[in-house]
């Protein structure tokens, strides 16, 4: 049982630091001068081509072709729900303001704790009520209730992909913890984002694209540090902890975001973010405290583990 919750504890602690790490995106977005669809595909192909390079350096490519194949067929789709999520957030921080779409995208964690007893069949774990509440009410305080405006179509047209793009989080993150089980996340991130990058690519042939050093930079940052590194933070850290407490932790995301922006876009910490980032924090510690081996509703519930794939130990 100690173990185990050390684990869990090691686990959450990636999750919180790719999360803060996901702060930067917006301050990065900022950078680049192209369509979402552009923004998105160069962001998945720099993380793919990291990944890629990883696995043909370790001589580990033949690890994708050993795929079932109804596993590669989960893994496109899970990659054709990426560049679906991605593209409705970036699309919704251009057509609304960035507090409506922020606020709106972070229901994604509520969608997550009401659907793991339903698609993850675990019991529901009411202890997360109280730090999501925290959580929610942060970001609230940080966004700012008052500089919410929905007063054009176009407004609207962004509140809706950014509440959208909260339910395709919540099965992303679900179905994540399902399929990551008994596949080396290196893998299952090369197939992902191979297919985003495939599914995008007719946007980088006829959209204008990112110029200049300093753009390319940006979305080199993006696609190395911010998404394959992140990613493979998250997705080895989510065997190990339910998906309804990671995706508490990364309301580190927002915290993260609002100290980005003031070191590099010179927006002002105010006593609210100050307010709303306490909230966030406490809500993760309240979490970090928790044991996930043990639910208040029921038995301890084990988490499955595909112990014969060698693979998976090889790189865990």
């Amino acid at each position: 049982m100690a173990r185990r919750a050390r684990s869990e504890t090691f686990g959450l602690a990636q999750i919180a630091l790719a999360a803060t790490i996901w702060g930067s995106i917006p301050v990065l977005v900022r950078e680049v001068d192209a369509s979402p669809l552009v923004i998105v595909f160069w962001r998945v192909f720099f993380a793919g081509l990291v990944i890629g390079g990883y696995l043909l350096f370790r001589g580990r490519l033949a690890e994708v072709k050993a795929l079932p194949r109804r596993r590669v067929i989960a893994l496109v789709g899970m990659g054709a729900l990426l560049t679906l999520n991605w593209v409705l957030f970036f699309g919704a921080l251009t057509l609304t303001d960035v507090s409506v779409a922020v606020l709106l995208a972070y229901c994604g964690p509520v969608f997550v704790a009401a659907l793991t007893p339903l698609l993850a069949h675990l019991p529901f774990d009411r202890r997360v009520i109280v730090p999501l509440a925290l959580a929610l009410l942060g970001v609230i305080i940080i966004v700012g209730p008052n500089r919410i405006s929905l007063d054009s179509p176009s407004s609207l047209l962004g509140a809706g992909m950014a509440f959208t793009s909260a339910i395709t989080y919540a099965l992303l993150v679900l179905n994540a913890q399902r399929l990551v089980r008994g596949i080396p996340a290196t893998v299952y991130m090369l197939v992902e984002y191979t297919t985003a990058s495939l599914l995008l690519l007719p946007a980088v042939l006829f959209l204008p694209g990112p110029s200049g050093v300093r753009q390319w930079g940006a979305l080199v940052v993006l696609g190395v540090i911010s998404t394959a590194i992140t990613g493979f933070l998250f997705l080895s850290a989510i065997r190990t902890v339910r998906a309804d407490h990671a995706a508490i932790i990364t309301y580190a995301e927002p915290v993260s975001a609002v100290a980005f922006a003031a070191a590099f876009l010179a927006e002002p910490i105010t006593v609210a973010t100050i307010a709303g980032g306490a909230l966030i924090i406490t809500g993760g510690l309240l979490v970090v405290r928790m044991r996930t081996g043990v639910t208040v509703e029921g038995p301890p519930v084990m988490v499955r583990e595909d112990v014969g794939n060698t693979a998976l130990k090889r790189e865990e």
